[in-house]
């Protein structure tokens, strides 16, 4: 029965090398306490641009420039090995880690910044890359658009596990195609605190047959830079909660087996039975006996389209 847990601690936002130090602490923590799954939030490395949603209404563009620009500097290059701090720390500690980044795109002479989601195995090796295929609102004006390349579900020390990150968990497509390569630990981590959240984490659990872990941003005032641009629009108070987390850990019958936690630091942890998939579906399996395919069909289109990207042959 392997113990999973959703990560609500705040990221060092766009300092990615605190980043790793923080993210290090966290998986010698729980590994101390027996967890064999970790899901970060969306974004976790280096943070969220929440910054988007304020001061582009203000129309402040030197200070949006600068901020990008930090973010720039403190994102990922995957192929440069940019994961390896983290990568080291899921071998040391034998865990498996989902996690949400900015991606830099590999061409150094490129700016363009991908919402990305990462699975590394419990050996330290990266089984898949997944970029946003439609970055939110706003957030189109700080990350690119991806593809169907990493929409996959593998196979890990705990089972198999597959990953979408925040409003691409509302889009049915996207959802049965993870569904239809035998998800067995189904990951959702976003930026998204709304309660409407926690329903829709219930209903993936339920239609998918797999457990679910929906993992939220969690950040208060008190986690942003003192210097940071036109901090007075983007962390207003003090002591406030920005991102409440709002972790869920959900059953494959869509059952709340952990959270939901709100305002609260720390690991949301459940330890989980996968026989409990098969159980399920033994009822209801939406890619199997009660799939249709005779009259319903899903193409997903896996060739490489974005101009600019990180390839790693392995995962063709």
């Amino acid at each position: 029965m392997p113990r999973i847990a959703a990560v609500q601690e705040s990221p060092v936002l766009f300092d990615l090398a605190q980043c790793f130090e923080r993210a290090t602490e966290i998986v010698a923590r729980a590994a101390s306490q027996g967890i064999e799954m970790l899901v970060f939030p969306e974004a976790w490395f280096p943070g969220y641009p929440d910054y988007a949603w304020v001061l582009s209404a203000f129309g402040d563009n030197a200070a949006i420039k600068s901020i990008y620009a930090r973010l720039f500097r403190n994102s990922v290059d995957l192929s440069r090995d940019g994961l390896a701090p983290l990568k080291e720390a899921a071998r040391a500690h034998g865990i498996v880690i989902v996690t949400g980044i900015n991606e830099r795109a590999s061409d150094q002479s490129a700016g363009t910044l991908y919402n990305t989601a990462v699975i590394i195995d419990a050996d330290g090796t990266i089984l898949n890359v997944h970029r946003k295929c439609m970055p939110t609102d706003v957030e189109r004006t700080v990350w690119g658009f991806g593809d169907g390349r990493g929409v996959r579900v593998v196979e890990t020390a705990v089972g198999r596990v597959g990953a979408l990150l925040c409003w691409e968990n509302y889009m049915p497509l996207a959802r049965a195609a993870i569904y239809a390569q035998n998800v067995e630990i189904y990951c959702a981590p976003t930026a998204d605190p709304d309660d409407r959240w926690l329903a829709s984490m219930q209903h993936i659990g339920r239609e998918s047959s797999a457990f679910v872990v929906g993992v939220s941003l969690t950040l208060e005032d008190d986690d942003f830079p003192a210097d940071f641009p036109q901090r007075q629009r983007t962390a207003p108070g003090k002591g406030n909660w920005l991102h409440p987390g709002n972790g869920i850990i959900c059953s494959p019958e869509g059952n709340i087996v952990a959270g939901p936690m709100r305002r609260k630091k720390g690991l949301l942890m459940a330890d989980i039975d996968l026989s409990e998939v098969r159980l399920a579906r033994q009822k209801f399996d939406v890619v199997g006996h009660y799939a249709r395919p005779d009259i319903y069909r899903l193409i997903v289109d896996r060739s490489s389209k974005m101009p600019v990207s990180f390839i790693d042959p392995s995962l063709e």
